[in-house]
């Protein structure tokens, strides 16, 4: 395994902002991309990245609006132009397909990209996210609809606390939280969080054409991620579904052992049926 520290910092312009991520060369044509949560950073996942031997290339970034990846004055987050970074991450490495890790608005792309472009992906790992395709009650609809008013009106400094102690059960998953959200203006995370709206869409009927490894810590109480991972795997046959103990809505951040270990296990399985239980 690699040092988790052994990137290669670089940027690339795209929609009119700089992109920064981090690279790490690998020795076959074997990719990962990592996609973090609204708010926060690439440093989520650094625990993640050590897993990984010297076959794999590993790619993982500040999305745009995020970190380093700053917007310009009176430039909005749009998530679309998320998907657009993403499509020319790939052709800047000539990559074919990747396993995509997201987790939150970083498995909603992860599923945006499956969705749209099923053949930039091996495998998805979708780490305490909701579900784009996905029925909504009405009751979550309203909440939607009301979501961007309640954000304007709640106080910010409240907000990153609340934000802080829901991501994690740990006292350093809380204090990295509440550093990243310290560090953002309440303008862009409202419009964050709203553009995430636009990756939702109700498609009954789609079904993943990969592997997929759901993922949800226990004390997950964001919006409906826990209720909607549960039941995920029951309605495609490409899922399965961990739940992790003593976890929150970061569950990667909170046990990465126990995270590690279900992502190294299911990297190696050819399919549902080879996963262990």
């Amino acid at each position: 395994m690699r040092d988790g520290n052994n990137f290669e910092h670089l940027t690339f312009q795209n929609l009119n902002c700089e992109i920064h991520y981090w690279y790490q060369k690998g020795s076959e044509n074997k990719w990962v991309i990592f996609l973090h949560g609204a708010g926060i950073d690439h440093e989520m996942f650094k625990e993640q990245y050590k897993i990984f031997d010297s076959a794999y290339h590993l790619i993982t970034w500040d999305a745009r609006g995020h970190g380093l990846s700053k917007l310009k004055k009176g430039q909005k987050f749009r998530f679309e132009d998320m998907v657009s970074d993403m499509k020319r991450l790939y052709k800047i490495y000539g990559i074919d397909e990747a396993v995509l890790i997201g987790q939150s608005m970083g498995g909603n792309l992860a599923q945006e990209i499956a969705y749209n472009y099923p053949e930039y992906i091996t495998k998805l790992i979708l780490i305490d996210c909701t579900k784009n395709t996905g029925k909504l009650t009405m009751v979550e609809k309203c909440l939607l609809k009301c979501s961007n008013f309640l954000f304007h009106c709640y106080p910010w400094k409240q907000l990153i606390k609340q934000s802080s102690e829901a991501c994690g059960t740990t006292d350093y998953v809380k204090e990295y939280v509440k550093a990243c959200f310290s560090r953002l203006e309440k303008e862009t995370f409202i419009d964050v969080m709203m553009s995430l709206t636009g990756c939702l869409k109700e498609d009954i009927e789609f079904r993943f054409r990969h592997p997929v490894l759901l993922l949800c810590g226990e004390e997950d109480q964001l919006g409906n991620i826990k209720k909607v991972m549960k039941t995920w795997a029951q309605s495609d046959s490409n899922c399965t579904f961990h739940m992790v103990e003593d976890a929150g809505h970061n569950s990667n951040q909170d046990k990465p052992e126990v995270v590690n270990k279900l992502i190294l296990n299911f990297l190696k399985a050819g399919n549902k049926s080879d996963l262990p239980y």
